[in-house]
């Protein structure tokens, strides 16, 4: 599907009032894995970082449709961080090819933003 490129782009914007209804505990359930929440719940303001890490889900995703149609759930991209605030990465769980992803994460005001560039080389 990406014949030709050497890699492929991801994004995604949150608008965290929309976001904040969505936020219920099933699609927590869904959506996060235990290390994803466990993380999102060290901080006083947990929605932020609910936000930060579906954008992130969201931009991986999409960078992955673009090269595999096959089937991927939430709950396979993981977002993981070196530290509290720290680099985020991702980790694809059951997948049998490996790309490197380049992933950050921006906010400002209402908004959280993710890119996510997966290489194919």
């Amino acid at each position: 599907m990406a014949e030709g490129r050497s890699f492929v782009v991801g994004n995604d914007l949150v608008f965290l009032p929309d976001f904040k209804h969505s936020l219920t505990e099933l699609f927590k359930q869904r959506v996060y894995t235990e290390t994803e929440r466990n993380y999102c719940n060290l901080f006083d303001d947990s929605l932020l970082r609910y936000a930060s890490t579906w954008a992130a889900k969201e931009a991986v995703y999409k960078a992955i449709k673009q090269i595999d149609p096959a089937p991927l759930s939430w709950r396979k991209i993981e977002i993981r961080r070196d530290k509290i605030a720290g680099k985020p990465s991702v980790v694809l769980h059951d997948q049998e090819n490996f790309y490197p992803i380049s992933l950050t994460i921006s906010h400002d005001g209402d908004y959280v933003w993710a890119l996510a560039i997966l290489s194919l080389k």
